[in-house]
């Protein structure tokens, strides 16, 4: 799919599903304002941008479920504060490029073996 042409509703929708979630939690996750998920889900795609913020969850999200194996281990960990992210749930910097970068690297470090 091409970001750059806005992602189609559907396949948000699709994918938020496959993760146990509605495109509503996106919005409460600080990925895209409720505003727009309604005007989105009304034009059926969203704006490049926004498509570029809710790629980057699902990146996320998809890293957190190949280090820990399984979608409820990933949320778990996705949901409960961590000292190595100042004490903040891995979940709660995904509204940004560098909070989504320092859980991505979080990850990586958790799969190498490396202390965090």
């Amino acid at each position: 799919m091409d970001i750059r042409g806005g992602l189609p509703f559907a396949a948000v929708a699709a994918a938020s599903a496959a993760l146990g979630m509605s495109v509503k939690d996106l919005a409460g996750f600080g990925v895209i304002p409720m505003r727009t998920r309604s005007h989105s889900k009304k034009s059926g795609r969203f704006s490049q941008a926004q498509s570029d913020r809710v790629a980057r969850f699902f990146r996320v999200w998809q890293a957190a479920r190949a280090t820990f194996g399984t979608l409820e281990k990933a949320r778990l960990w996705m949901s409960r504060p961590t000292r190595p992210l100042g004490g903040m749930a891995p979940v709660a910097l995904l509204d940004t490029e560098e909070g989504a970068r320092l859980v991505e690297y979080l990850l990586f470090r958790i799969d190498r073996g490396t202390p965090a």
